[in-house]
């Protein structure tokens, strides 16, 4: 059966670019998209949309029960940068929408539910080259506390009530589509803007800073693998561990380089960095790589060729000053 899906937080960076996927894969007519706000006209403009307030219990359970929704992806958070400046109401969002659409599966309206972790869940303690699975998880940023304590609730869910809820660590996801939303990754997005744009970018993570990042196109792809798969398959009811590769921005603008040689880049750390010192380095997903056969595939100079090549294709970056 086909099923009928609710994403939350559709107009968000990775929001965005699922609904167009999943609208795709079950027709637009299957596939609802919510969000606080009309911030994202493609969405709204592309099929059926709700106005939603996650942090709701009855603007989501209207939704659900006005399309009689049975799967649902809650993509609306918080991301670390944001939420540092804004600790309560990144705790509120990110943790009272988690429970609202557990709290719907439990009582057997959802039979599916997605919902996104990080790697943010990991801290200065947890070992930082190859982070196994099961590891020290101590967060330093609300976003992490926050992703932590949902990855707990959603086993719990699970092995108490049994309900049907997958979740990935997503790593950093860089996309030409649609900009970033206040991580502390999203220099990897910015400086492919600015260096069409401007031909220089200055970075706000030191030269060095190796943090594990993906494209988008492979971040949809693992997340729809996840949520295909069958549910003998999914081993893991807290979350998987997510990767394909990793990189520090001198490694990106080498990349870029390779097509604009002229292309320069400065740094100047910010609060951020401690941020991102925090992270691994890279992360071990053999487990998911094993149970459902994850598997990525764009290397750093594959994003930067397509970054590069599609953002000069639509003339202008969002990034771009005005003469």
């Amino acid at each position: 059966m086909t099923p009928k899906v609710l994403i939350i937080g559709a107009c968000g960076q990775i929001g965005s670019e699922l609904t167009f996927k999943l609208r795709d894969m079950y027709g637009s007519s299957n596939v609802i998209a919510s969000d606080i706000s009309y911030s994202n006209l493609g969405v709204v403009n592309s099929g059926i949309f709700e106005v939603v307030d996650a942090r709701s219990y009855s603007s989501i359970k209207i939704c659900v029960e006005k399309y009689e929704i049975d799967t649902i992806y809650l993509m609306a958070a918080m991301l670390s940068a944001t939420g540092e400046k804004y600790p309560m109401k990144a705790w509120d969002l990110n943790m009272e929408s988690l429970f609202h659409v557990l709290n719907l599966a439990k009582t057997n309206i959802i039979k599916k539910v997605f919902w996104p972790s990080s790697i943010a869940v990991f801290g200065p303690t947890t070992p930082v080259d190859y982070t196994p699975q099961y590891t020290v998880m101590e967060p330093s940023t609300v976003y992490g506390i926050t992703k932590q304590v949902g990855e707990r609730w959603c086993e719990y869910y699970f092995n108490k009530y049994g309900v049907d809820v997958r979740s990935l660590r997503y790593p950093g996801i860089i996309s030409w589509k649609t900009m970033p939303g206040g991580g502390t990754t999203d220099y990897a997005v910015e400086i492919y803007h600015k260096a069409i744009a401007d031909g220089v970018y200055e970075c706000f993570l030191s030269e060095n800073t190796k943090l594990p990042m993906m494209y988008m196109e492979d971040a949809i792809k693992a997340t729809v693998d996840i949520m295909e798969a069958p549910a003998e398959n999914i081993k893991i009811r807290s979350s998987y561990n997510l990767a394909a590769i990793s990189f520090t921005p001198k490694e990106v603008a080498e990349s870029i380089q390779v097509t604009l040689p002229d292309f320069k880049i400065t740094y100047s750390p910010d609060y951020r960095q401690t941020i991102a010192d925090s992270w691994p380095k890279s992360i071990d997903d053999s487990r998911a790589r094993t149970d459902w056969g994850w598997n990525h595939k764009f290397d750093l100079q594959d994003i930067t060729n397509e970054m590069l090549f599609q953002l000069d294709k639509m003339d202008k970056s969002p990034l771009k000053k005005s003469n």
